[in-house]
Parts: C-alpha cells; structure tokens; sequence
C-alpha cells in the first residue's frame, strides 16, 4: 500500500501540483465572470482579501491535516478524531470531489474540441451564429459523451503513473506552460484597441460598490472555489508531503499561483472585451468561453491562432484540476480499501464517466423541477449547485471548526512549527480560522440557499 501512495519528489513539485489543482476554468472564465458582474476593480479587492484572510487559513488547516495523518480525507479526519463522527467530513470530501469531477469533464471536454473548431475557423460569422454553433455542438450526445472520455482517460492515465511519475511529472510540465501562455495572451491582448478601457474597467476601483452586500459573498465564494477548498484535494495532496517541508511558504506559494493565473486571466478577457463593439462584461458562464469570446476572437488579426492558443490554454488549466479531483477518491480506495493504485483508478474513472454521462445528455434539455417556483435547472446546473454551491462551503466550514476548535490550535501548530518550519503570526492565524473563516464561509451558504426560492 505504501507504494502505491507515494510522496511528492520535490518541494517544487508538491507546489505546482496543488496550484495545478486549484487553478482551472474557475479560474480562467469564473473570476473574469465574478469580476464583470461585480462591476470591475471593486470586486478584485474584495476577491483579493477573502483570498487573505479567509481562503490561505483555510488552506493552510487542510495541508495540516492531510501531513499529519498521512492518509486520505476519510482516513486523515479519522486517525485525528478516531471513534467520533468526523471521518463523515471527510467522506463528504470524496464524494463532492467526484460529483464535480462528473460535470466538470464535460465541459473540460468541451474545450478541446474547441481548440479544433478555433484553429480551422469554424467558430466564424455573427454572435447568433456562433451560439446556434455552440447549441448543436452540445445537443450532439455522442460527441459529448466522447470528448468526456477522453479527458477523463488522460486523466487517469496521469494518475495510473503514481505521483512523482504521474502527477508531479506532468503537471511541472503544465504549470509553467500554461503561465508562459497566459503572459503571451495577456500582452497581445493590451495591444488590442479599447484595450487601455478594459483596462481601467478592471483596475480602477468603483468605490461605491463597496456598499453592495451581494458583492462580499460573491467574491468569497469565488476565491473559495478557486482554490480548491473544501472537497478534499488539499488534504489529499498534503498527505504526500515530507514531514519537513513547510506548510505555510508552500501554502503561500500556492495562493500566489492561483491568484496570479486569475488576474491573468482578468488582463486577457476585459481589454479583449473592450476592443469589439457591444461586449457585455457581465456575460457569464459556458456562453462567455464558448459563445461570446470566438466572435471575439474573430474579429482580431490572427484570431484563428489567438482563439486556438485561447481554448488549447483552457484544456491545460482543466486538466491540471481533474487530476486532483480524481486523485480524492482513488487515494480514499488505496488507503482505506487497500486497493493497488491500477484498480482504484481504473474502478474511480469508470464511476465517474457512468456519472457524467446525464450531464453530457442534459445539456440544453427540459429543465429538472420546472412546476416549482423559482427552480429552472437542468442536470449539469443541478449538479454544479449542489456540488460547488453547498457541498464545497459545508466542507470548509466542517474543516474550520475542526481545525480551530477539534483537533485544537496547539496540536495544528505543533504540526506547522515541526522542524522549526516558518510560520509567522500563529496568533492571527488561530483567529482566523477559529472565527474569521466560519463566519465568512456562512455568509456564502445562507445567499445560496436563499437565491434558490427568490
């Protein structure tokens, strides 16, 4: 068992794993959707603060606790707190990373088909064109159900190779890549014209939407998300990490990644925006990735190159998080069932492609619950508010509370200090995390549940 679960090879590679996991579409299309609803620079300061003050404890908590335990989500909680019920939090981790993983390879699939109809111009013609493009390309449940296995094979393939050969091995590849093609894009991008608009859009604070409560909880619960918090990942990589490595610099490290990919990605989209007529910054969701910006695209010269770079880019940051999110559960089967690392991909990839396959079908299809007021999902939506709107803030939550008040601050602290590891400010951190962090995690799960019945 202890072969096949393996430890990170080096310190550098521990770090751009966990910054490949928490970097992802979230990130490339997520915070520049947040950031355009939220009218623009106030939402990044906002963003930016939560990332600080509530998301990097937070972080810090579930590398804790997966070094200390050596073990998966279910296993780590259970050795800390052994014969309570907190191993359920855990538990709760895996399932929220494979219900994720579920509809998150759809849309991951989608991107590299895009990269294709991009490259050869097929994304071509007015915004209805490329919508009615984007709706048949959906609706076509075979190809779906395709692009899905082939992201979720090279996934597993990834994860078939352990996780110095697998996972640290191909994502030391991604990352700098995928930075170095973010940086190609955001400097073609400032050469557009109306790029100097889009720019004061994003960097130019609007003080008074300060005042706008809704813009607090949107901006947590991005920075939440995008790093990967609360569906066990980080408990999971942290679990391979040597006893001697420091958990606060490598925690940092990871939050400066994550955060610099998505402001890169706000330098892409908001002066490309501004650079065509009628570009709307709150457009959201699959129809800014897939409709909105290849009429974008379009319009630019060498905007076949620049929409293919665009969408090739997307599949990176996509794959570098569905190789974490199908780690959760394989490292739940090795560990706690024992399984060799062959069976437990291969049984995991195959659970979750039964599970994607509604999402892949479900796409533009009759709505789930239509006869009830003010609930219009269809299966993909469904199973994105489940997962990222209750799931993921319910298991931060939980993990808070058992950081700061369970395990206990002393026995958190001595794990992060062993070694004499840099960790500045213990005292501000156990605040934080024992009120900051709860609190602020409520405020995104009460909104949620209210908007469901507005």
């Amino acid at each position: 068992m202890a072969a096949d679960r393996g430890t990170w090879g080096t310190r550098t590679g521990f770090i751009l794993a966990a910054a490949g996991s928490a970097v992802g579409l979230g990130n490339i299309w997520g915070f520049p959707t947040q950031v355009g609803q939220g009218g623009g620079a106030a939402f990044v300061l906002v963003y930016l603060l939560c990332v600080l003050l509530i998301c990097f404890p937070i972080l810090v908590g579930e590398l804790s606790i997966g070094r200390h335990a050596q073990q998966s989500p279910v296993g780590s909680f259970a050795l800390i707190r052994p014969g309570t019920r907190w191993w359920l939090v855990g538990a709760l981790g895996v399932m929220t990373g494979a219900g994720i993983l579920s509809f998150y390879s759809v849309i991951a699939g989608w991107t590299v088909a895009y990269v294709w109809f991009a490259l050869t111009g097929q994304l071509a013609g007015d915004q209805q064109a490329i919508g009615n493009f984007f709706a048949e390309f959906t609706a076509n449940a075979s190809a779906s159900i395709s692009l899905t296995l082939l992201f979720l094979g090279v996934t597993a393939a990834v994860l078939l190779g352990g996780v110095r050969a697998g996972i640290e091995r191909v994502t030391k590849a991604l990352m700098p890549a995928l930075v170095a093609l973010l940086l190609l894009l955001a400097g073609r991008a400032a050469t557009l014209p109306g790029a100097a608009e889009g720019l004061t859009y994003y960097l130019k604070p609007d003080l008074s939407r300060l005042l706008d409560p809704s813009l607090y909880s949107s901006a947590l619960g991005q920075a939440f998300f995008s790093l990967s918090l609360g569906m066990g990942c980080m408990v999971t990589y942290g679990s391979y990490l040597g006893k001697r490595e420091g958990i606060a610099s490598a925690a940092a490290w990871v939050v400066l990644l994550d955060t610099s990919v998505a402001l890169l990605a706000g330098f892409i989209i908001f002066p490309s925006g501004f650079s065509i007529p009628g570009f709307d910054p709150s457009s959201s969701g699959p129809g800014l990735i897939f409709t909105v910006l290849p009429r974008l695209f379009s319009t630019l010269p060498g905007g076949q190159l620049f929409g293919a770079a665009f969408f090739l880019l997307l599949t990176m940051a996509a794959l570098t998080s569905t190789i974490s999110l199908l780690e959760v559960p394989v490292s739940h089967f090795v560990d706690s069932c024992g399984w060799n690392r062959r069976r437990a991909v291969l049984f995991v990839t195959l659970a979750v492609l039964m599970l994607s396959i509604p999402s892949a079908l479900a796409t533009g299809a009759v709505p789930l619950f239509s006869n009830l007021p003010g609930i219009n999902l269809d299966f993909l939506t469904l199973m994105s508010t489940v997962w990222n709107d209750f799931a993921l803030p319910v298991g931060g939550l939980l993990t808070a509370i058992f950081v700061g008040r369970v395990w206990g601050i002393d026995g958190v602290l001595e794990e992060l200090l062993a070694h004499h590891a840099w960790f500045p400010a213990p005292g501000l951190w156990a605040f934080l995390i024992r009120w900051i962090c709860p609190l602020g995690i409520l405020a995104i799960i009460v909104p949620a549940v209210l908007s469901i019945f507005s």
